[in-house]
């Protein structure tokens, strides 16, 4: 077998489905705005359903509209004569895909929607087939040349595209954003590098808070008990005026006989490196990299002066923070 003939069957599937999505770009009408908008004012769900490689695309489509705030689920066409039927609501959308528009199994979907006055959106490629008749808003799929010539390649491939242009157009419209898609996602990779300050920050008994008048000798203690390296002073307006870190310490001890009858505001160093509670954790971890320290003061967006909480680099890590 020659690996180079592979190598033109492959490219040539690509260039077709290229051809495929560049056809499907060209017939988007104003009834995609329509879907879209139906989409962003269900008050209950959007349920798709297919038969065949049509109902893994629904299955697939669903998953996304989910994930980005459209509750969705997608019902097997086979199940639904066979009590299924009675997950549709009469305020869910049903979204029906069909290549040829003519699938027995969805016959019976689309009596039950029209009886019960339920919005259908028909996914299909033909024009006189029953589903484009009974859609109340129609999604032409144009149609495509399937690479092989005899199983749902392209055509499937257009499916897919047009529903996550869906999925991602009434994402948009909803202004569903960054720290909306983390509540949904709130493991994995994906839900670590969402996941804000506040999330992972220290906060109350285990910041190490010592006044500006202490001696070092008492900051001391308070820094081995604290145990974060760093000690974070206030004035008596409970304003944060400055840092200690365990580095100046020790370089500071290595000079002055007298270091520990010291008060903590002769050593310390003003204006600490803060970060808003609710930026990103990955953000947090650039700027400590940045400025080349391991631990960051949190402050509240209205109040720069107060201290609301600590991170430190290893509460970053152990979150997954990258």
């Amino acid at each position: 077998m020659k690996k180079k003939k592979f190598i033109l069957d492959a490219k040539n599937v690509i260039n077709l489905e290229i051809k495929a999505l560049q056809i499907l770009k060209k017939s988007i009408n104003n009834s995609f705005n329509e879907a879209v908008i139906e989409f962003a004012k269900c008050q209950s769900k959007v349920i798709l359903c297919g038969v065949g490689k049509s109902g893994l695309i629904a299955a697939k489509i669903a998953s996304t509209l989910a994930s980005v705030g459209t509750p969705s689920f997608s019902l097997a066409a086979s199940e639904a004569s066979h009590g299924d039927l009675g997950m549709i609501s009469k305020k869910d959308i049903l979204v029906l895909i069909s290549n040829s528009g003519e699938t027995s199994e969805l016959k019976n979907i689309i009596q039950y929607a029209k009886r019960n006055k339920i919005l259908i959106i028909g996914i299909v490629s033909k024009k006189d087939s029953i589903l484009y008749k009974a859609s109340d808003i129609k999604l032409l799929i144009p149609k495509v040349i399937e690479a092989g010539g005899i199983v749902p390649t392209s055509s499937t491939t257009t499916q897919l595209a047009l529903g996550d242009a869906l999925a991602i157009s009434t994402m948009k419209l909803k202004k569903f954003g960054k720290m909306d898609f983390k509540k949904l996602h709130p493991a994995g990779s994906l839900g670590a590098q969402l996941k804000t300050v506040e999330d992972i920050m220290l906060t109350g008994s285990k910041i190490p808070f010592v006044n500006e008048n202490m001696q070092m000798s008492k900051a001391l203690k308070i820094l081995s008990e604290k145990k974060l390296g760093i000690l974070i002073i206030r004035n008596k307006k409970k304003k944060t005026i400055g840092i200690i870190t365990d580095g100046q310490i020790r370089r500071f001890s290595q000079k002055k006989e007298n270091f520990q009858s010291l008060k903590v505001k002769q050593i310390m160093t003003r204006k600490p490196v803060s970060i808003d509670r609710n930026e990103l954790a990955a953000k947090a971890l650039s700027l400590m990299n940045s400025r080349k320290i391991t631990s960051l003061c949190v402050h509240s967006k209205n109040n720069k002066s107060k201290t609301v909480g600590v991170v430190h680099v290893h509460n970053l890590l152990q979150s997954n923070i990258s």
